[in-house]
């Protein structure tokens, strides 16, 4: 269970929840490099901080 806690009014949306996955999957199976790739203002700060609360 993390320490971290997100609040928020917003749910991840679009491909969020994929990445969401797949990013903890990384992480899970020690992957060293993963790359999130995103244009201004589409969430990526959001999508990690669900990352780390997973």
């Amino acid at each position: 269970m993390s320490d971290f806690q997100l609040v928020s009014v917003h749910e991840p949306a679009g491909d969020q929840p994929q990445a969401i996955t797949e990013l903890s999957a990384g992480l899970t199976r020690g992957d060293t490099d993963q790359v999130l790739l995103g244009a201004t203002g589409t969430g990526k700060t959001f999508t990690i901080a669900h990352v780390i609360v997973e």
